[in-house]
């Protein structure tokens, strides 16, 4: 499906603030881009690099007063995203070394911690894909999704005491537990056609037999149509903006639309 997605951002500041930020997607494989464009008032001037997970982030230095920023793109999506039941665990010796980050504890997935609840979430299950749906499914029936009940600094632990979150608390919960199974995880954040309420969205993909696959513990099914945006250990490293000085965001609106 072709997909017009976007969202527009208002800023204000008391003083120049540097501003970065990961809006853009690239190109892969379950999307294509068609077209990306941005639009800052008043224009400055706005930098392109590549972080170390290979997002496209944005640089930029707010003037003074308001600034409103509006990204928009079109992508071709996949309708499904691909799973394969019964995909194996990979040895921590056979992993490609661009997953063995995605094994370690972070800020927000204390996967140290949660080896006896992940065992018991698992079972028998021998397969590492059907263990992380089965974790995935946990998580699904287990935690409520509601908003105003956590915060900028709300770990895995803490949501898996209070049992109640957002996506990127589902996420972190399904990363940290996949970790200390020992199958990488690494977060994923863009935008779900058809997601309610519309808001920028997070999942996570577990890397099991010979690739990464999607999982998403806000969704009863799987569910295509997505765009990535960015990827990352954790919400640490895929926020859409990362803001510096005195700088508000006051206004955000988010569309998808096919």
């Amino acid at each position: 499906m072709r997909l017009n997605a976007g969202c527009e951002l208002l800023y204000e500041a008391t003083e120049p603030a540097p501003l970065i930020l990961m809006l853009r997607p690239r190109s892969g494989a379950a999307q294509q881009v068609i077209s990306a464009d941005y639009q800052l008032n008043p224009n400055v001037p706005i930098a392109d690099y590549t972080d170390s997970y290979g997002n496209l982030c944005q640089r930029i230095l707010a003037p003074e007063g308001q600034l409103r920023i509006k990204s928009t793109v079109t992508v071709d999506t996949a309708d499904a995203i691909d799973v394969q039941p019964g995909a194996a665990f990979v040895p921590v010796q056979d992993l490609p070394d661009y997953t063995l980050q995605f094994l370690l504890p972070s800020r927000y997935c204390q996967a140290d911690v949660l080896g006896e609840l992940a065992s018991q979430i698992v079972g028998d299950i021998e397969s590492a894909y059907d263990q992380v749906e089965a974790i995935r499914h946990w998580i699904h029936s287990h935690i409520e999704y509601r908003y105003d009940t956590s915060n900028a600094s709300t770990s895995a632990v803490d949501t898996e005491k209070t049992r109640v979150g957002v996506c990127r608390d589902f996420v972190h919960l399904g990363m940290a537990l996949c970790r200390s199974l020992t199958i990488p995880a690494r977060m994923v954040v863009g935008y779900l056609h058809q997601l309610d309420p519309m808001d920028m969205h997070a999942w996570f993909e577990a890397f099991v037999g010979d690739r990464w696959y999607t999982f998403d513990p806000t969704q009863s099914m799987p569910r295509g149509n997505r765009i990535t945006v960015a990827y990352g250990r954790d919400a640490a490293d895929v926020a859409f903006a990362t803001q510096f000085g005195q700088i508000d965001l006051t206004e955000m609106n988010v569309w998808v639309d096919v």
